[in-house]
């Protein structure tokens, strides 16, 4: 079917049979399944983005919503690769796991913290898979839920309130913030305070991190480009007649703006707050621990 709709698109008076484009769709395929697969032990990336947007596909003969998943990743000398995309259902531990496992035995290693929205199980997968690393909750999501709680025009005051959190400039005084921003919101909206003790090792694991880097990571705002073009594309298609022909397109996208970002790379975190993420240790040290283990959990 994917075939057909291809060759309709071509139009008729293009003279391309369907055997030519399906032999075109095949070389395509192994093109981008060979990106979604590459090695990632080249280098190491201590900080990893991980945020879903969401689609419609034919999944046993009716239109549902899936979720498609990117990762990206900042390397340690401050650059920005894609890492892994794959299409499932979002909100459940089982298909978080099975996507962090696969960037691990790809080679992934050397996560400091992972930055992404609380999706249900996310943050189980992160504790299993991601040994080492800490979980960043993504401060613009949190805003919006947030918002669910409270009216329509008590949402500026209480955005604006929160923000201060990510304001402060040590680490101690953004902890100490959230608490204070926790005591004054609540006397109004106890749900939000609720909300705000619950999250705080999540929404203020970015303080643990160089405070030149803060601004980057804490939320998922890097996703946000990758996103908008992945929703431009695939809103053409409207209905993806499975989820093999929406990571198709998708992975197409992810691989043009990675080629991007190769071909003109520049530094998306600062020369010379990089080495902080790894101090040097003495040789007498002991190594640190591996990682890259897939079987924990």
């Amino acid at each position: 079917r994917s075939v057909d709709d291809l060759v309709k698109a071509l139009g008729a008076d293009t003279g391309i049979s369907k055997s030519e484009v399906s032999r075109i769709c095949q070389d395509l395929d192994g093109q981008l399944t060979a990106f979604r697969t590459r090695p990632l032990d080249h280098v190491r990336f201590p900080y990893v983005y991980l945020d879903a947007t969401y689609c419609k596909a034919r999944v046993d003969h009716q239109i549902v919503s899936r979720a498609v998943v990117i990762a990206t990743g900042i390397t340690e000398d401050g650059g920005r690769e894609v890492l892994g995309v794959m299409v499932g259902d979002s909100e459940t531990e089982l298909f978080w796991t099975e996507f962090l496992r696969h960037l691990r035995e790809r080679g992934l290693t050397g996560v400091r913290l992972v930055i992404g929205d609380h999706h249900l199980g996310l943050v189980k997968a992160i504790r299993k898979v991601m040994l080492g690393a800490a979980y960043q909750r993504c401060r613009v999501h949190f805003l919006r839920n947030t918002f669910a709680v409270i009216s329509k025009e008590a949402g500026e005051m209480v955005a604006a309130t929160i923000r201060t959190i990510f304001a402060q400039s040590t680490a101690d005084a953004v902890r100490t913030q959230l608490d204070t921003v926790a005591d004054m919101l609540g006397k109004q909206f106890p749900k939000v305070k609720e909300m705000l003790l619950d999250a705080k090792d999540d929404l203020t694991a970015f303080a643990a991190f160089p405070e030149r880097h803060w601004k980057k990571i804490q939320s998922t705002n890097p996703l946000e480009r990758i996103n908008r073009e992945v929703k431009r594309r695939t809103d053409v298609v409207q209905v993806f007649p499975n989820d093999d022909a929406l990571l198709r397109l998708v992975t197409a996208v992810l691989f043009e703006l990675h080629d991007e970002w190769i071909a003109f790379p520049r530094r998306y975190l600062p020369e010379g707050s990089m080495d902080q993420l790894y101090p040097e240790l003495p040789e007498s040290a002991p190594a640190l621990p591996n990682t890259t283990n897939t079987t924990a959990g």
